[in-house]
């Protein structure tokens, strides 16, 4: 990974781009001597390994996530315009459209985050925990770093509930 770079970052949180090959991590992580920050480091540099094999999820989240941002942006903007679109057309299916391309915004996130856990979750145990393994970490200390990882992977599993019930409540909003 000799292309690979590693800089602070204080904004976005820990992550790996795969666009500029850049590992970023938080103060807190970067110069931190401890488990969690070895684990978080460790698990963005396995998507920069992913990354150099050519890892088909985390190529499709990439795609997805810039169309999401993409998607997400015309969807607040169309809900924005919305009332003054059917005010002017005095036409209720011009708003419904609009209010259409927002859900569909909102199960893009969906589907991002369900194909982002299995690239998460390969990140940390599939790439992050050899590599800790091999003496970075103290055998004692696995356990531990299971758990730092897996907490960290399940955000996801979160964000991902936390996005099909927005989809859901507007779309109980646009049934009304």
């Amino acid at each position: 990974l000799n292309h690979v770079a590693v800089e602070p970052t204080t904004e976005g949180g820990d992550h790996y781009d795969p666009l500029s090959q850049t590992v970023r991590l938080s103060e807190s992580h970067m110069s931190a001597r401890s488990l969690t920050a070895v684990a978080v480091a460790t698990h963005e540099v396995g998507h920069a390994i992913q990354h150099a094999q050519g890892h088909k999820l985390l190529e499709l989240r990439t795609r997805l996530a810039s169309f999401s941002v993409t998607i997400q942006k015309i969807a607040s903007e169309a809900l924005f315009i919305a009332p003054v679109i059917v005010l002017l057309s005095r036409s209720p299916v011009a708003g419904a459209l609009l209010v259409a391309l927002s859900v569909v915004s909102f199960f893009s996130a969906v589907l991002i985050h369900q194909v982002t856990l299995p690239v998460e979750l390969d990140a940390s145990f599939g790439k992050a925990m050899p590599i800790l393994r091999e003496g970075y970490i103290e055998p004692a200390d696995e356990k531990a770093v299971e758990s730092i990882l897996r907490a960290a992977a399940y955000t996801y599993v979160a964000a991902s509930a936390a996005s099909l019930l927005n989809a859901w409540r507007w779309l109980r909003m646009a049934r009304h």
